[in-house]
């Protein structure tokens, strides 16, 4: 639980500096710190024994991974 909230001020923190500045740099990182969030409420779905919730934030937590590498590695 802490970690999702510390992961979530990340990407609300990164979001807000991009859309005040028009400065759209550091968005790799803000998708990589929303995939982290969306594993570890993956993780919490599967010990409150909701698999659907969490088999769903694990799939969508390999494709903002996916996105996010992308961005490191094409730019």
């Amino acid at each position: 639980m802490i970690l999702r909230v510390i992961f979530a001020v990340i990407v609300v923190f990164i979001a807000g500096y991009g859309l005040i500045t028009k400065n759209f740099d550091f968005q790799s990182y803000m998708m990589f710190f929303l995939s982290l969030m969306m594993l570890v409420m993956g993780l919490e779905e599967f010990r409150k024994e909701r698999k659907v919730m969490g088999w769903i934030s694990i799939v969508t937590f390999v494709f903002l991974l996916f996105v996010s590498l992308l961005g490191f590695f094409l730019n």
